[in-house]
């Protein structure tokens, strides 16, 4: 497909500071050691199976191990929901970012990365190096996401207030401090937004497909200033030219995704794809399991209708695959039918090398 070679590496970073993420560490820390890298897992398919002259592999970076998905036993003094909020509202995700970015420029650029990660916000850093490289109107980022990853904390924990305040269902807790007055972070659901407002990436270069957390309509009509700035903070996005795709559209019509991947005129495109964007439904092994995404035959069809995007002239210049939660998975269970690491490989089989999938 090109004269470049795939490179892929890892990075198991997982900040995710919600207490049911605590809480499900805590448990996996206490049954015994496991692999918890799905870089790991997904290249025992990718070395099976494709070609090796293809590809090169340069392993997974280090991360600290209280940042691990599941970190050893003696870290258990540091796994708290306050060390992990921490660590994001003091932009430790755009320091990971950063590095990462560094690390593709120097040990792999030329060829084109692949990286198989936890924390989506590590996207940030890949695609922010190689758009320095090729600049931001040449490079078109589309992004495949069960949420859309654009909004800033502040806004994002105003309407959690108000939903606990006005929902008698609301999911949320309202004792839990973390959920509201939160400093606007780099961080895996806002990492968008701050590469839209860095100038990093063109509005009109980016494609978000698979959403389902577009506010419903009833939503555009309340009064309430922090949900008229949440609902208002979409209609931005697409008043500035961002294309954002709901689940739903997707499953109306995936001519509409043909015929907008096809309108891609830049001659690069970096893919990043959120596994959540199945999650419930063709997997489970993700971090956020609060929407239920596509099934595997639906990702089947947009990894296609990509790959004829990438065939018809388009320069793949890098791709990720992240929000793994290898605690969900047990890959040496004989009762584990999970498809998570397999259904990644089959999108770099597809998107990387043009194979179908398995």
């Amino acid at each position: 497909m090109r004269d470049q070679k795939i490179i892929f590496f890892g990075c198991s970073l997982d900040s995710d500071e919600r207490d049911e993420s605590v809480q499900e560490k805590l448990a996996a820390m206490s049954s015994g050691p496991r692999e918890d890298d799905p870089y790991a897992s997904v290249m025992a398919f990718v070395r099976n199976e494709v070609d090796p002259g293809l590809w090169e592999e340069i392993g997974s970076l280090e991360v600290p191990d209280w940042l691990r998905p599941v970190p050893p036993p003696g870290e258990k003094e540091n796994i708290h929901v306050d060390s992990f909020v921490s660590f994001i509202d003091n932009d430790g995700c755009r320091t990971f970012a950063e590095m990462i970015g560094e690390h593709v420029v120097e040990k792999i650029y030329p060829q084109v990365p692949c990286m198989m990660a936890v924390d989506h916000s590590l996207t940030g850093g890949v695609f922010r190096k190689l758009v320095t490289l090729a600049s931001p109107e040449k490079v078109s980022l589309v992004v495949l996401d069960s949420h859309t990853d654009a909004l800033p904390p502040p806004i994002s924990s105003d309407a959690i207030a108000y939903d606990m305040e006005t929902n008698p269902h609301s999911p949320y807790d309202a004792n839990d401090p973390y959920l509201v007055n939160r400093p606007d972070s780099y961080n895996a659901s806002s990492f968008l937004h701050h590469l839209l407002s860095e100038g990093v990436v063109e509005p009109k270069n980016l494609y978000i497909i698979g959403i389902g957390d577009y506010p419903p309509k009833h939503s555009f009509r309340i009064k309430d200033p922090r949900i008229k700035r949440y609902s208002g903070h979409y209609r931005g996005l697409k008043q500035k030219g961002v294309t954002l795709i709901t689940k739903k559209e997707l499953m109306n019509s995936s001519s509409k995704v043909r015929n907008i991947l096809k309108g891609i005129d830049t001659p690069h495109m970096y893919v990043s794809i959120d596994m959540d964007v199945g999650a419930g439904n063709a997997l489970n092994g993700v971090r956020f399991t609060n929407r239920r995404g596509l099934n595997e035959k639906q990702i089947n069809r947009i990894s296609e209708l990509l790959h004829e995007r990438l065939s018809g002239g388009v320069n793949l210049i890098g791709m990720d695959l992240n929000e793994f939660n290898p605690r969900a998975i047990d890959p040496s269970s004989v009762s584990s039918h999970d498809r998570t690491y397999r259904i990644a490989a089959n999108l770099i089989r597809k998107l990387c090398f043009g194979l179908k999938e398995m």
